[in-house]
């Protein structure tokens, strides 16, 4: 998705302080480069290697810098610097605009923004911002839950009880944190991070119950705001006994945003409390994760047996 400088400043307003000088009707200007640059050897003249695509962060040394040209050279660097394409410039420290920034904001059509934190702080916190912005996304129908910190999301046709499953793991002490719907983003670390849409978060639908509001009944660590996916669980109504997996020799894997999700099938059926099973396959997950695998460990302690069982040929 596309930064733009709207998008910026409206995921900024709160976390970064931003608030807008002029140039509401050139918000919609792109952001090409999704990063922040100080502009100190641009606005020193020196324009060859100038980071221009990115937001542009004016801090007390760079007014500092600039008050303390002649006016006309003054003039002459920030024309230059305008009109070689920004997207915007932040005035950080909540310094006031140069009396020439207005007029040359409006002519080449670069919003203005402003912030009251200090500079190195707010790129700092800048920084984090955009690449949640610009971080892959999706939405991906299922409820999320916490495990053990195994976020693992429950998947299945409609119906098939996973906002159940998901409420009987969460009366055992785990937390929610996206029921129905989530939304998933692939940070630079390659993880997957889910969260519930602002207008269900903390909220479960409960067949013939309705809605209900998960903390208020099971207290504040019955939720979670944001985890990490781990791993992937559809329950299925019926499956055939060669679709079921009975070693867990053979591990599956889901595409999900470019990232292999391990990936179980789990079959229901009456009498059967599936919350228990998906339970299990977390914790048997961990245990992967520790470097003991079941299944593996099974197998080579039978294959070694029926080689010492083996009969020996005469010779």
């Amino acid at each position: 998705m596309t930064l733009t400088v709207r998008r910026f400043l409206d995921a900024g307003r709160a976390a970064l302080d931003l608030g807008l000088l002029q140039g509401e009707a050139h918000l919609d200007r792109a952001v090409r480069e999704p990063a922040l640059n100080r502009p100190g050897l641009a606005l020193a003249g020196f324009l060859r290697y100038f980071a221009h695509r990115r937001i542009q962060v004016i801090g007390l040394a760079e007014l500092t810098y600039l008050k303390g040209l002649a006016v006309d050279e003054r003039a002459a660097r920030l024309k230059a610097f305008f009109e070689s394409g920004i997207p915007c410039i932040v005035l950080s420290r909540g310094i006031r605009p140069l009396p020439e920034m207005p007029a040359l904001a409006e002519s080449y059509g670069v919003p203005l923004l402003r912030t009251h934190q200090i500079t190195g702080r707010f790129v700092q916190m800048a920084a984090v911002l955009i690449e949640e912005l610009i971080a892959p996304r999706t939405r991906y129908q299922g409820t999320m839950i916490d495990i053990n910190g195994i976020g693992t999301m429950i998947e299945g046709p409609p119906g098939v009880g996973k906002s159940e499953t998901a409420l009987s793991l969460i009366v055992r002490g785990y937390s929610l944190v996206a029921d129905d719907l989530a939304e998933l983003r692939r940070v630079s670390s390659g993880e997957i991070l889910g969260t519930a849409l602002d207008a269900t978060r903390f909220h479960m639908e409960i067949r013939g119950l309705g809605i209900i509001h998960v903390p208020s009944l099971y207290g504040v660590t019955s939720v979670r705001r944001e985890k990490r996916l781990d791993m992937i669980v559809r329950l299925e109504r019926a499956m055939s006994a060669a679709d079921e997996e009975r070693t867990g020799l053979d591990a599956q894997t889901k595409d999900v945003l470019g990232v292999a999700v391990p990936f179980f099938r789990i079959a229901v059926v009456a009498g059967r409390d599936i919350s228990n099973v998906v339970e299990a396959a977390t914790l048997n997950f961990r245990l992967r994760q520790l470097g003991h695998d079941a299944a593996k460990e099974l197998d080579q302690r039978l294959m070694q047996q029926l080689i010492a069982e083996r009969p020996r040929t005469s010779d």
